[in-house]
């Protein structure tokens, strides 16, 4: 079977796992070899079969495992990126409903919106060139579904989770942040809580330094895959701290002191 109809049919399996509501486990053994680049030309088919079935078509990205708190609760040392489609973009104050997901799982994360095309590059990206392509930046509540993965053994199957979108199930976000304030988003901390509780906090400067830092990074990933980011689309670059996972009738809030917050009630 020759590589592009073995990806078809993994990310057939993926799709088949999901509509059935099977439990997260490892394909590894399926691809030609251990490397990402397998995983993501599956991710590729996968999402292509979601934009189908729902009729729908990617609005953004998604980078994960860009802080030591993601990284070391998944013993993972690299970051990962998926898609996010438009049928599962919300606006702060969303509700979701906890019986849609296998296992649903939130994430406190900033995001950023493209203002124009990112053009193709012959040098990388970096945080100081990428910057002139973001129009605003948002507080941001990444929804997904672990569908009870084993963290335990979740480092041997790295090659399955990008294959499977990273788990992304949706992204909601609070108000733009403009650009005064995007260069305090290194420093700016982020207060995560549930039910009014907090559960954790981070600074900005967690995510690979700086949350500019994994924009130029996914910038970089696509343009590897030939690809490239464009005027609107959103991106969302990693949890600043440990991913939790709601009860039903949780509200779930993220706040950025004066940059802003956003919120998502689980029923």
């Amino acid at each position: 079977m020759n590589a592009a109809a073995l990806s078809s049919q993994v990310a057939s399996e993926l799709m088949r796992q999901h509509l059935s509501g099977e439990r997260f486990t490892s394909l590894v053994e399926t691809f030609h070899a251990s490397e990402k680049v397998n995983a993501y030309d599956v991710q590729d088919q996968y999402v292509k079969q979601l934009i189908a079935y729902r009729n729908t078509e990617i609005y953004g990205y998604k980078v994960a495992l860009t802080t030591p708190a993601m990284r070391c609760m998944v013993g993972y040392d690299d970051s990962i990126a998926g898609c996010v489609l438009a049928d599962q973009l919300y606006r702060s104050g969303c509700m979701v409903q906890q019986a849609d997901y296998g296992r649903l799982l939130v994430e406190f994360e900033i995001a950023f919106r493209m203002v124009k095309d990112v053009p193709a590059s012959l040098t990388p990206w970096t945080r100081e060139s990428i910057f002139e392509y973001v129009e605003c930046a948002y507080p941001a509540i990444e929804i997904a579904d672990d569908r009870f993965a084993d963290y335990a053994s979740l480092s041997q199957s790295i090659l399955t989770l990008a294959a499977d979108n990273a788990w992304n199930q949706g992204l909601v976000l609070g108000a733009p942040i403009h650009d005064a304030s995007i260069d305090e988003l290194g420093s700016i901390e982020g207060v995560a809580s549930l039910a009014g509780i907090e559960v954790g906090r981070g600074t900005g400067k967690e995510v690979l330094g700086h949350p500019l830092n994994a924009l130029a990074w996914l910038a970089n990933h696509l343009s590897g895959r030939g690809s490239t980011l464009k005027r609107g689309q959103v991106v969302t670059t990693g949890s600043l701290v440990k991913s939790q996972f709601p009860s039903k009738g949780t509200e779930v809030s993220f706040d950025l002191g004066r940059l802003g917050n956003v919120t998502l009630h689980v029923h």
